[in-house]
């Protein structure tokens, strides 16, 4: 059985064919070459237009088609993985109403607050696990307050992955994962939070059907099937956020299992089997893609670092013009560990989680101009970006999760080895590689929807390890001082905002 993924990420869109039987990868494929623009109407604002997604799911699939060793009509079921707590909004008549409302973005920080204060806090933590914050149920609130118009023409929301199925299938449905994602769902009662929904006033009717994350989320339209060149008998049988899929993608499904990545942003993904929560929701608690599917609970804690290869793509075209990202990471191996005192912190890109939704900006700290040049700019923010995980990580640590090995996709940041040693050297915790991604396990994800593999589990056998980082333990002790020395940094920046 062939099996198509797509993950709708931030920058692109990329779609893979796999062989379930095989678990090989059979094409794959991504759109735009270039990466995709993220619009800020005002400060704080990040916006994407969810037809342009759309426009580079098709283009991204068609591209996947012109390998041509493979029959697309012999594509079975697709898997759908995308960009966590965006906000889409339709009409009766399924068309966009404004540009979507992305994760990065920061005007609803005050409307989530407002929320966890007047429900109660002990009250949201114990049934959301999390504050309302600025997740998808107060930007939807946002938007009642400040786009009346727009609102009150409203028919669905969605997630953005649940708009790519819609524009497929023509049915619109989520899941209790994305509803957890967008803080709608009650953990204690399992299902849609009475709280939320008569806080914000909003109508049962306005989410869509909720289905399990594995299912049937609707057969593709003939005249999409017929565009996309495939089988109109094809069907949408898995859906999740980007996160949770990418720790499916590296088998991380049980209690203790850790997944990493470093894309547009950073996470760190653990999967428990105990109902808990920060109390300060720095990071944050979601159901995860086998979340009661044997009535056993799973549920992933995620710590996200929004300005991870978002600073190292501002690194390419603003300091080193011109330069590949392979090329930026020599330019870094060649400096040493701590960029002779350069310091950077990675947060320009809207409010941060774990810095309990402030947003301080992106800094640089004790530039010389007699010692720094473009190498140490670019090793200081890759290691600030390992640094800003550790700190993440060390939130963790206090709710519980104490990692001894993370899975990780050798992609994005995971192919510089500045960053992928500083972030082992600085945790001391080992990172194993795996040739994965996104695409590739929203494909299996497909599968597992589709009942061809007979557990989740199963989906993955054929997986395998391609390389493991390990601390260097003469660096260690190095690196927890530079560390150090960067944490007070932002410590100073945190007192002043």
């Amino acid at each position: 059985m062939l099996l198509l993924g797509i993950d709708l990420g931030t920058s692109s869109i990329k779609a893979s064919v796999v062989d379930g039987a095989t678990g090989n990868l059979i094409a794959t494929a991504q759109y735009p070459d270039t990466e995709n623009t993220i619009s800020s109407p005002q400060s704080g604002w990040a916006e994407q237009d969810p037809e342009m997604w759309w426009d580079c799911v098709q283009k991204a699939i068609l591209r996947c088609h012109k390998v041509g060793n493979y029959n697309p009509k012999d594509i079975q079921s697709i898997g759908i993985s995308y960009q966590m707590h965006g906000l889409v909004m339709v009409d009766r008549n399924l068309s966009v109403l404004r540009p979507s409302i992305i994760w990065c973005d920061s005007r609803a920080v005050e409307t989530g607050n407002k929320a966890f204060e007047s429900i109660g806090s002990e009250r949201c933590l114990a049934h959301l696990l999390n504050s309302p914050g600025n997740f998808t149920a107060s930007k939807l609130a946002w938007v009642k307050a400040n786009e009346p118009k727009t609102y009150g023409s409203v028919y669905k929301i969605m997630l953005p992955g649940d708009f790519i199925s819609m524009k497929m299938t023509g049915e619109i449905t989520t899941s209790n994962s994305s509803l957890s994602e967008g803080i709608f769902w009650d953990f204690k009662t399992n299902s849609v939070s009475e709280d939320v929904m008569k806080y914000f006033g909003f109508p049962a009717n306005i989410l869509p059907e909720i289905r399990p994350v594995f299912s049937n989320h609707g057969i593709l339209r003939s005249s999409i099937a017929d565009t996309l060149g495939l089988s109109s008998t094809t069907t949408v049988t898995y859906k999740a956020g980007d996160q949770p899929n990418n720790a499916l993608s590296l088998n991380v499904l049980e209690p203790g299992e850790v997944a990493a990545t470093a894309g547009t942003s950073g996470v760190i993904y653990s999967v428990s089997d105990q109902v808990g929560f920060d109390p300060k929701s720095r990071v944050n608690t979601f159901a995860h893609v086998n979340h009661q599917m044997n009535g056993e609970t799973r549920l992933g804690t995620l710590l996200c670092i929004n300005g991870t290869g978002i600073l190292n793509r501002w690194m390419r075209d603003n300091v080193a013009i011109g330069s590949t990202y392979e090329e930026m990471n020599n330019m870094a191996s060649g400096v040493v560990a701590g960029a002779n005192g350069l310091k950077i912190l990675p947060f320009g890109n809207g409010a941060e989680r774990v810095l309990e939704n402030k947003f301080i900006g992106s800094t640089i700290h004790s530039i010389n101009f007699n010692v720094h040049s473009n190498a140490h700019i670019i090793r200081a923010a890759q290691e600030g970006i390992a640094f800003s995980l550790k700190y993440g990580m060390d939130i963790m640590a206090e709710n519980g999760t104490m990692p001894s090995v993370i899975r990780a996709g050798k992609a994005n940041m995971f192919l510089s080895k500045v960053f992928s040693q500083s972030l082992v050297n600085v945790t001391g915790v080992c990172v194993e590689l795996y040739d994965t991604d996104g695409s590739k396990g929203a494909a299996l994800g497909a599968g597992i929807g589709k009942e061809y593999f007979s557990e989740p589990k199963e989906a993955f056998n054929k997986m395998q390890k391609i390389g493991i980082i390990e601390p260097n333990l003469t660096d260690q002790e190095s690196y927890q001082e530079i560390y150090q020395n960067w944490k007070e940094v932002l410590l100073n920046q945190i007192d002043q905002h």
